[in-house]
């Protein structure tokens, strides 16, 4: 059997340079200490002997490491994608790599993932919770440790973290109010779980917007889910067929909307004249589904970009008061799925 070839380690790069292990360890991190002509000679020789960092060897040391922890509900959808790009951004031009983790909206598999994180000795953690989330003892950990925090978009008010979030309620308010100035009167509601702070704001913006113009609250509107694709499309089978469908629907997020647009097509029903339709979050299937979907742009790769931040600027103070709370603004997108008005002044004028 061929013997493997032995690890490089520093010992071996200083003996050829003829300088103290402490001198290569420096020039490789860029100490100020260290010349700029000897971090390149040792940098050169580094890379031509194949030389690696050994990072598990320097967490046990400092008990920590250049890597910032991220768990996220669902890797595969644009917002999550684009919020994770955010992160990696900033975290990279400080040095840092990150570890990304998915709950597949899990309770169990979040406190799994927490776990492994904090055993993994991560320098930061920023999270997104899991729909099924209620209970938050996994994090316990991190804030007792001064390990800094970070919520992003669904977040708690039970566990002290810096925060980065949009308003919710008054997206919510606005996308209902759209509806209600195109003319719908009978407005519907794909909703996600009320205990997720994202979606109990974009409800309370919903009723309240309803409220606003004396429209009634009808509670057989409003259809709860996952929002997933497939219960997008039960949530418009189920309002389309009953005795008085709705002329409007908000959606919280752009899946579900796009679903609904897809079988009121299949049922015949003209978008927007009939039913109008405006979603949340501004993925790129908003923009390819036909009529376009009007939606509420969410500006995922600022948030991402924020929270890292958020978490690299407390890294370096044992006192963290983990209570900042970053609000983003969001932007009402107006597409096809949603002008009423304009496809009634053209009638008109053609008339």
């Amino acid at each position: 059997m061929k013997k493997a070839n032995k690890e490089v380690t520093i010992y071996d790069i200083a003996q050829k340079l003829d300088v103290s292990p402490t001198t290569v360890s420096r020039a490789l991190n860029n100490h100020y200490s260290i010349s700029k002509e000897t971090t390149q000679a040792v940098k050169k020789l580094a890379h031509s002997l194949g030389y690696r960092p050994n990072s598990v060897a320097s967490s046990l040391r400092t008990n920590k490491t250049n890597t910032i922890g991220v768990i996220m509900p669902l890797i595969n959808r644009p917002f999550i994608a684009s919020l994770i790009s955010g992160i990696e951004d900033s975290a990279n031009q400080e040095g840092y790599n990150v570890i990304i983790s998915q709950t597949h909206d899990s309770y169990e598999k979040e406190i799994a993932n927490a776990q492994t994180l904090y055993s993994s000795r991560v320098a930061g953690l920023i999270v997104s919770l899991a729909m099924e989330t209620k209970h938050y003892d996994h994090f316990y950990p991190f804030l007792q440790n001064h390990i800094p925090m970070v919520s992003i978009d669904r977040i708690s008010t039970e566990i002290e973290t810096d925060r980065v979030i949009i308003d919710n309620y008054a997206a919510g308010f606005k996308a209902t109010e759209h509806l209600i100035q195109m003319g719908c009167k009978r407005i519907a509601h794909f909703g996600g779980a009320q205990y997720r702070n994202i979606y109990q704001g974009r409800q309370h913006g919903y009723i309240d917007a309803l409220k606003k113009y004396d429209l009634p609250i009808d509670e057989t509107l409003i259809v709860h889910s996952k929002l997933s694709l497939e219960e997008g499309w039960k949530g418009a089978e189920y309002l389309l067929n009953l005795p008085a469908p709705p002329d409007g629907i908000f959606s919280a997020n752009d899946s579900a909307a796009v679903s609904a647009i897809q079988y009121a097509k299949q049922k015949g029903v003209c978008i927007p004249r009939d039913l109008a339709i405006v979603g949340f979050n501004d993925d790129p299937i908003s923009s390819i589904i036909e009529p376009g979907l009007t939606t509420v742009s969410h500006p995922a790769f600022d948030m991402g970009k924020i929270a890292a931040q958020q978490v690299l600027k407390n890294k370096l103070t044992q006192d963290i008061v983990q209570s900042q709370t970053i609000v983003l603004k969001t932007e009402l997108i107006l597409r096809a799925s949603s002008s009423r008005k304009v496809l009634r002044e053209t009638a008109r004028k053609e008339w």
